[in-house]
């Protein structure tokens, strides 16, 4: 049974080998949501995720026996590291499957923990059927990263550090995937202070918790699409959705768009690197999805910071052409001596500064004689944007449709 006293038992146990991440203020986000935002900055918890909470806690309670044997997952991301950890802590053996796609760097990050990694599978689904297989055959304890009353209780410790910072909040608000988090913490919450709302929040391509939330049962989704991997969670618990009924308030959802405007705002703003999943609370509020809070004293979990660079690097390439500080544009020049350079020299005169040029004069769709220029610029906004449109379009070199 998941209650107060095995989340505070939890506490004492993972003492030893976890931070105590930030709980800091947020002038900015206060400002543009007319509310008083604290952050919870587990992103910046040792693997960068809450996940080794849980881990621990649940490889702690394992009898010697199950401990000689070892331990075994099916994860590829945070949950993989925290087990992994956790495992290595103890002196046990730890085997984590992960699918076939899982990226390298993710891979070795397990292994620089001591764990042995199995690709199998194409996707999660398949990695967890080998895992548990696998694991019954080797006498090997199955870690869950959520239905588990022991990964539970971990999790919810992050609620008692946030109370232990701050009694006076109106609401917190939670990344929901698989529910493990928000059941840990809604627990505690409720158990502390009634009064606090706690708000779940999931991504529009994994609906499937906030819709069995609303529906008052388990139902799982047919696939799922989202850039937040860390609550990309198909299919429902019955075990983390009835704790979720008992003590979640209400859930909201965002788009892929808003979670990539959140992951640049925190980047941006509050010079942190939060995870899709991790940033779901802030896409929240900056995107108008908590409005009933304002004037509210406000808690936002930043559950990871495992963030893949090669996706950090287009949401910032998009969130710069979004915002007016970076512009593409392809206009069609005479192939002769001297057009390029005036084109050019426009550019210079507009305060425009070229970063990538290409030169095309192969194209089947161009007359002969002729060359497409395509311009990356930074920009200083729209309004510059627009000033550098209008006067291309004065030379001759834009044409309206």
């Amino acid at each position: 049974m998941l209650d107060l006293d095995k989340i505070n038992k939890a506490k004492e146990t993972i003492a030893e080998v976890i931070s105590q991440t930030p709980f800091s203020y947020a002038p900015h986000l206060s400002k543009i949501s007319s509310m008083e935002i604290y952050l919870k900055k587990e992103n910046l918890q040792i693997t960068g995720a809450f996940k080794i909470r849980g881990a621990y806690n649940k490889i702690a309670s394992l009898t010697e026996a199950q401990k000689d044997c070892g331990v075994i997952a099916a994860s590829a991301g945070n949950h993989a590291q925290g087990v992994a950890l956790s495992a290595s802590k103890f002196g046990i053996r730890a085997v984590i499957v992960m699918p076939d796609s899982t990226p390298l760097t993710k891979i070795d990050g397990v292994k620089l923990y001591g764990a042995e990694v199995i690709l199998a599978g194409s996707n999660y689904d398949e990695a967890y059927a080998y895992a548990k297989e696998f694991g019954q055959k080797n006498s090997l304890t199955f870690v869950h990263p959520f239905e588990d009353e022991d990964v539970m209780a971990g999790q919810g410790t992050l609620a008692l550090e946030i109370l232990e910072s701050c009694k006076e909040l109106d609401a917190v608000v939670i990344p929901v995937g698989g529910g493990g988090l928000i059941a840990g913490m809604a627990t505690a919450i409720k158990s502390i202070n009634p009064n606090i709302e706690v708000i779940g929040v999931s991504a529009k391509g994994a609906p499937a918790f906030k819709d069995s939330f609303e529906l008052k049962k388990a139902v799982d989704s047919l696939s799922v699409r989202t850039i937040a991997d860390g609550i990309a969670v198909r299919d429902t618990s019955s075990i983390t959705l009835a704790y979720a009924l008992k003590s979640v308030d209400r859930f909201v959802s965002v788009d892929d768009a808003e979670i990539a405007s959140a992951i640049l705002a925190l980047l941006e703003k509050q010079k942190l690197v939060v995870e899709g999943a991790g940033a779901a609370t802030v896409a929240a509020v900056i995107h108008n999805k908590l409005d009933h809070l304002k004037g509210k004293k406000v808690a936002l979990v930043l559950s990871g910071g495992n963030m893949d660079v090669t996706l950090l690097s287009v949401i910032i390439e998009k969130g710069l052409l979004k915002s007016g500080r970076k512009m593409k544009l392809t206009v069609t020049l005479i192939d002769k001596p001297g057009s390029l350079m005036h084109f050019t020299e426009i550019l210079k005169e507009l305060n425009a500064n070229i970063v990538h040029i290409a030169y095309d004069r192969t194209s089947i769709s161009l007359d002969y004689g002729d060359a497409n220029v395509t311009v990356h610029m930074e920009t200083k906004g729209q309004a510059h944007q627009q000033e550098i449109e209008d006067k291309l379009r004065a030379e001759g070199y834009l044409r309206d449709h």
